[in-house]
């Protein structure tokens, strides 16, 4: 039974004559713009990694390090919805241009922290910014793109975010390496400007806005309920005991939080997580693989680095180039799985090929010693990061396939927030298990102060964060196993009829 059609759009002939006489010329120099601030976004996400051992050292509280990502992660978690709305309501351009101006102070200040406290501070309003940039970027390409010019944008943007996403680690362990761990945030200013710069005056946008309200109540509660569990995840067994009252006041209120979110969310005109899209079972199969792989992507992505940092004395730099063959491997097999799914139309083995894979991937990180060759350590993370690139790719399909074409656009936001959601609570977690595991080992020492103690103390020092990762490796194999059970309710629908309801 086929879901009832929307009113569909007027069509560019019908809203505007001339449009059917005359080819909409592509506004390229505003798009690459746009195409400036996905590379923001997906580069902010990756940079900071190789930094962090030498931010930890020089700030202090290695112990709330996942809190630098964590909280960037969470404010840009909630914030993607509400900017998609306030484009719809007050503009999309200015929306844009709001958040990018956000993003770049938040950018400023955390280069400019003095304490882990204030770095993690401006790291969340550095998230609110961000949670605009992608969201505001394809919602404004979707406004000026015709259908028939989309393929060719989607192109440039499909080898643009790979390079951001793969050569983030790279350039942030640069900078740290010959500057200052400073500099991964500096270096935000000049690619923000130039996106200013070119959307504010080569993009002429109109937007139909759309009277309706913002579900405040929604994103209050949707927020409430996450910073709940994140702190939980973070503080529960290593700064307070399970069962302390602060711990289980923390659970009380994630579950009434997100308990009361439900009936909230069935009342609201624009609800931030539409329920009538759940109801389809490969819809809310794939925002569980993305919450899955979320988490256990940016858990790998944050804490190898403390392995070939401080484990195998490697510089930030080339612990940024030793994470390649995990991103290359994650950036081909999506690539290559978007081309063979739009060819073959057949989806269904590669969430569960990609839960495998990423599976026997962090088991394998389990073999990594003290004394492991950092060119086996680096290959060691090829099968990972292929699983993820099987996962991602297919959750992202499936998500927009088994969405009406009302609702691309919430389906896309919800697909982005719960994997946002995902990676910072799986950094949370993981980061609370790789702390509690460095035993006695001083968590506040740069990889520099580590390679300077005396014999006996290096070695041991050495030893807690090689069991410290494979605290993090089990916990990613955890993830992956449950992600491989959960593939196999995805059901193979034809993409002509993929929005229909299983």
């Amino acid at each position: 039974m086929t879901q009832p059609q929307a009113p569909t759009a007027p069509t560019a002939s019908a809203a505007d004559p001339a449009a059917s006489r005359e080819p909409a010329r592509i506004p390229y120099l505003g798009l690459s713009g746009l195409m400036l601030g996905l590379v923001l976004g997906a580069l902010d996400g990756t940079v900071v990694g190789t930094a962090l051992p030498t931010v930890a050292g020089e700030l202090g509280g290695l112990d709330r390090l996942s809190w630098v990502v964590t909280a960037y992660l969470l404010t840009a978690a909630v914030a993607t919805p509400l900017w998609g709305k306030c484009g719809d309501l007050y503009g999309r351009k200015g929306a844009y241009v709001s958040a990018v101006v956000v993003f770049l102070a938040g950018s400023v200040l955390s280069g400019l922290a003095a304490t882990m406290d204030q770095l993690i501070a401006f790291r969340a309003l550095q998230g609110i910014g961000a949670g605009g940039l992608m969201v505001g970027a394809f919602a404004l390409i979707g406004t000026l793109v015709s259908p028939r010019d989309s393929p060719r944008i989607q192109a440039i943007t499909g080898a643009m975010l790979p390079v951001a996403f793969a050569g983030g680690p790279l350039l942030g362990g640069f900078l740290t390496d010959h500057y200052s761990w400073r500099w991964a945030f500096y270096v935000n200013l000049p690619v923000g400007l130039a996106a200013l710069l070119l959307v504010s005056l080569a993009l002429r946008v109109r937007t139909q806005r759309v009277r309706a309200r913002i579900d405040w109540a929604g994103a209050l509660l949707l927020t409430t309920g996450i910073l709940a569990l994140t702190l939980l995840a973070s503080w529960a067994g290593t700064s307070y005991a399970w069962t302390s009252p602060r711990i289980l006041a923390l659970g009380a209120v994630a579950t009434a939080a997100l308990a009361a979110l439900v009936p909230v969310e069935r009342r609201a005109e624009e609800p931030v997580l539409p329920p009538r899209l759940f109801a389809g079972r490969n819809f809310t199969a794939a925002q569980v693989l993305s919450f899955l792989v979320g988490a256990g992507m940016l858990a790998a992505m944050n804490y190898l680095p403390q392995y070939l940092q401080f484990v195998r004395g490697q510089s930030s730099t080339a612990s940024g180039l030793l994470l390649l063959p995990m991103m290359l491997a994650m950036v081909a097999v999506q690539v290559t799985t978007g081309r063979i799914i739009g060819r073959t139309g057949r989806y269904r083995i590669y969430p569960i090929l990609g839960g495998a894979l990423m599976t026997v991937g962090a088991l394998a990180l389990l073999l990594l010693r003290v004394d492991t060759p950092t060119a086996v350590a680096s290959a060691l993370t090829v099968l990972v990061g292929a699983g993820m690139g099987f996962l991602m790719q297919s959750t992202v399909l499936i998500t927009m396939y088994s969405a009406p074409p009302r609702d691309m656009g919430a389906a896309s936001g919800t697909v982005t927030l719960v994997r946002t959601i995902g990676g910072s609570l799986g950094v949370a977690v993981l980061g609370a298990v790789f702390t509690a595991r460095l035993g006695g080992a001083d968590p506040n020492l740069t990889p520099e102060q580590a390679h300077a103690l005396p014999g006996p103390a290096r070695d041991a020092f050495r030893a807690a964060v090689t069991h410290g990762l494979h605290g993090v490796a089990a916990g990613v194999a955890v993830l992956a196993a449950l992600a491989f059970v959960v593939a196999w309710s995805v059901r193979e629908i034809p993409l002509d009829r993929a929005t229909e309801r299983p």
